[in-house]
């Protein structure tokens, strides 16, 4: 048997000791920190305003892991720079758990790429996921006066008038705009891009027939579409909506493997202790597989899942290598 006595000087020997006992009690004391978690309240960070479906998504989770932890969890709108105002927020927080960012991934895996110097974060190394908690499907709408019934006629109109129809965004960059971009390559059409200010003034000016087509979060349009105010011809994800139980999917719709959705998760401060994202992890499990919580989420349009952490980052990661190729191959830039 090795005589590591033989071979270590005594400074050596001490010195070895003393970093032995610094990791032990390094260890000890994240064990401790999370068995201790939470002793105050907790900030979930929204980075939109109130009323939007991350902030919708965030107050639910909020009040039922107020119940789960013990601690209040409060709600922070920090709205600004299309979200990069509150997710650079969190990133520079401190890594305790007591700073959680209720992030919309997609809008800031693509505000990541398309303007890292805005964005002021990395999508990857800025955070830790906890979990991907819902993701909201994107649908295909148009003014009742565009004569498409289908999503086949609307791409059969699009084809015979080239660059004719409008459709708007959101904003540039946008996963609504970048929808936008990858239905014009699937489909193999041109249309023009307007974007706006956000989903509501281009809500409205889609309702006035200002514009013609736009791809929109399910949450945003389906109450005009029920109220006759636009017309749906297809949803972009991989089953039915709920809340749109006659709108086929793209697929069925004839644009095979179309899919885009907004996917929604929790976040923490990169260096977070792995413990107290286990901690939060299991409290998100439970909660998410709760029918009440289910029904409160899809009452909104938005589809409740749920994730491990090392699951979450590799569904972030794939978002982010999604996007990347997506505004490189459009060549997109930021407004």
């Amino acid at each position: 048997m090795h005589n590591y006595s033989r071979t270590v000087p005594p400074m050596g020997r001490r010195r070895w000791l003393a970093g032995a006992v610094i990791a032990a009690l390094m260890t000890m004391s994240g064990a401790a920190m999370a068995q201790a978690y939470p002793t105050k309240y907790i900030k979930m960070v929204v980075p939109y305003p109130p009323g939007g479906a991350t902030d919708v998504i965030g107050r639910v989770l909020a009040q039922k892991l107020t119940a789960e932890m013990g601690q209040q969890v409060i709600i922070d709108n920090r709205a600004g720079a299309a979200g990069n105002l509150g997710a650079a927020a969190v990133a520079t927080a401190d890594p305790d758990g007591y700073t959680l960012l209720m992030g919309a991934m997609t809008s800031h895996a693509i505000s990541a790429a398309l303007n890292p110097k805005i964005a002021k974060f990395d999508m990857e190394k800025s955070f830790v996921p906890i979990a991907i908690v819902g993701r909201v499907p994107l649908v295909f709408t148009v003014n009742p006066k565009i004569k498409a019934n289908t999503l086949g006629e609307l791409i059969a109109l699009a084809k015979s008038k080239p660059g004719s129809l409008s459709f708007a965004s959101a904003g540039n960059g946008s996963p609504q705009h970048l929808a936008g971009e990858v239905f014009q390559r699937a489909a193999g059409v041109t249309m023009l891009h307007v974007p706006y200010k956000g989903s509501g003034p281009a809500m409205s000016d889609l309702i006035g027939g200002q514009v013609d087509v736009m791809i929109e979060t399910a949450p945003a349009a389906q109450g005009h579409i029920k109220a006759g105010k636009l017309r749906a011809l297809a949803v972009a994800s991989a089953d039915h909506v709920a809340t749109l139980p006659n709108v086929p999917t793209a697929t069925e719709a004839g644009l095979k493997g179309f899919e885009v959705t907004s996917m929604f998760g929790v976040a923490a401060p990169a260096n977070t202790p792995a413990p107290i994202i286990a901690r939060l992890n299991a409290a998100l499990k439970k909660i998410l597989g709760d029918p009440e919580v289910q029904r409160a989420l899809l009452a909104q349009g938005a589809i409740a899942m749920f994730t491990t952490p090392e699951e979450a980052t590799l569904a972030l990661r794939a978002e982010s290598v999604k996007w990347k190729k997506v505004i490189i191959d459009g060549k997109i830039k930021p407004g």
